[in-house]
């Protein structure tokens, strides 16, 4: 795998590898320092709160800034820049925070979190303007996360070193190397990612039934590993463990806030060395590997949605693993699996994109729905936020998951093939679409009454015993007979 760095995708492939080399750096050096001490019960409710601030900036960039960004020439290559120079200043502040076992080390890390996010969502805009051709789309976005993967290996043995003299010195490193893709950065050519907003034919594309339906399967892909990155993180910090009686979630017993240090009484009571916590990432990072290099190949035998459905699978036979296996070798199992579901997962929807749609354009399509994807990450990393759950329950979550998204994701193609409309689940929009006009047809249905309608109706009623009057009942001897009442009256 040859990339030239003088190419315009050389300049961003290199960017990305020490971008995506610093943010491994980054999580070795959470692994022994005070993210790994904190008592998860007293930092849950502060990690919801920064999980809940992740999602700000994709429901910003995508329909606010977006757009703008979209027709700026390099308005996503200046995101980008920002993104790896925000991490240097990120990354410097840590260094204090690590050494000193300070609490801000939170916000710190998800700033960092947001940061590392937003450039995902910038790198997927320029891809598609950097190759040549459409069809070295899915080759270049396997590159990439194969790039990525060996970064992470390159620079986790320096970080390992560093880790075992000095946590701090490793969040350093990082800091460093994001400074050299601060640089690298620059490199990355000046393009305009959409020059005119999306026409009839680029909506009518996006909004094809194979298109949503495959941004669905992937989304639920994103939500997974979500889940399991925040599942495994409580579980290694022995976050699983039931709270002792008496103490409620998000209480901690001695925390000095004012100075925001820690003492005995935050730390956790007990848990997993923190080398597994390296143990699990190298198995995330080699199931992206393995992902990435193995979805071109299975590609060129079957389709792209039967290649989301086995990425489905193995994110199933994952969740099996964590189910069935308990310890750090489940736990390297459901991580292994979830990264490699991903990995391949994303490698076939692009590709089905770029089957699909192919008059849309390409930065903005990416962009949007990479916002959307991270958006399905945090939500899945939400849930082993807010709830503890064990990990073997997690397991069994991942993988009821995973197959109830497969079984849609086959109805969905089958009625694709047949040429109906695939089922849709129900969004938020939808819901309250249908409740208002329910509210509505109730409202119609409803005769209001002012109070001086009630007056004249009893002037207009005629007096009592008139022929004509609808509201007096027929007398008890005429109940019963047939004949009209008149007559009898004569009679």
């Amino acid at each position: 795998m040859g990339v030239a760095t003088s190419t315009p995708f050389g300049r961003l492939a290199l960017t990305h590898a020490l971008s995506l080399g610093g943010d491994a750096l980054v999580a070795m050096s959470l692994a022994g320092s005070l993210f790994f001490d904190v008592d998860p019960a007293g930092a849950r409710w502060k990690i919801f709160l920064y999980l809940v601030f992740t999602m700000a900036p994709f429901a910003v960039v995508g329909p606010l800034i977006g757009p703008a960004m979209d027709r700026a020439r390099g308005g996503h290559r200046m995101v980008l820049i920002g993104s790896c120079f925000g991490r240097v200043i990120v990354g410097v502040l840590m260094v204090a925070s690590v050494g000193s076992d300070s609490l801000w080390l939170f916000p710190e890390a998800f700033l960092m979190l947001v940061l590392s996010k937003t450039y995902t969502v910038a790198k997927a805009a320029i891809v598609p303007m950097v190759v040549d051709s459409d069809a070295g789309l899915v080759e270049a976005n396997s590159k990439l996360q194969l790039i990525s993967g060996l970064a992470g290996f390159a620079f986790g043995i320096p970080g390992g070193v560093l880790l075992l003299i000095e946590p701090a010195a490793t969040v350093f490193l990082a800091a460093l190397v994001f400074a050299a893709a601060s640089v690298a950065s620059f490199r990355v050519p000046k393009t305009t990612v959409a020059s005119d907003p999306p026409d009839e034919e680029e909506r009518a594309e996006l909004r094809s039934a194979a298109v949503l339906s495959a941004s669905s399967a992937m989304g639920s892909l994103r939500a997974i590993v979500g889940f399991v990155t925040f599942l495994l993180a409580f579980a290694l910090r022995g976050g699983s463990d039931v709270p002792p009686s008496g103490t409620a979630l998000g209480t901690t017993v001695g925390r000095t806030v004012s100075d925001m240090t820690v003492t005995a009484g935050d730390l956790a009571p007990s848990g997993p060395p923190a080398w597994n916590f390296g143990v699990v990432i190298a198995a995330s990072i080699g199931g992206g590997l393995l992902g990435a290099a193995a979805a071109p190949f299975v590609r060129r035998h079957i389709r792209e949605e039967m290649v989301l459905l086995a990425a489905m699978g193995v994110a199933a036979a994952g969740g099996l693993a964590g189910l069935l296996f308990g310890g750090l070798f489940g736990q390297m199992l459901l991580s292994f699996c979830a990264a490699v579901s991903a990995s391949g997962g994303k490698q076939a929807f692009d590709a089905v994109v770029q089957r699909d749609a192919p008059d849309a354009n390409r930065g903005r399509l990416f962009a949007r729905f990479e916002s959307r994807f991270q958006v399905a990450w945090v939500l899945g990393a939400v849930v082993p936020v807010v709830i503890r759950i064990p990990t073997d329950v997690g397991g069994a979550m991942v993988m009821a998951l995973a197959i109830a998204a497969g079984v849609f994701f086959a109805i969905s193609m089958q009625a694709v093939r047949r040429g109906d409309a695939p089922p849709k689940l129900p969004t938020a929009r939808g819901v309250s679409r249908q409740i208002r006009t329910r509210a509505a047809e109730r409202r119609s249905r409803t005769v209001t009454r002012r109070p001086g309608d009630v007056a004249r109706q009893h002037r207009e009623r005629p007096p009592p015993g008139r022929d004509d009057d609808p509201t007096v009942s027929p007398r008890r001897e005429d109940r019963g007979n047939p004949g009209p009442r008149t007559s009898r009256r004569r009679a």
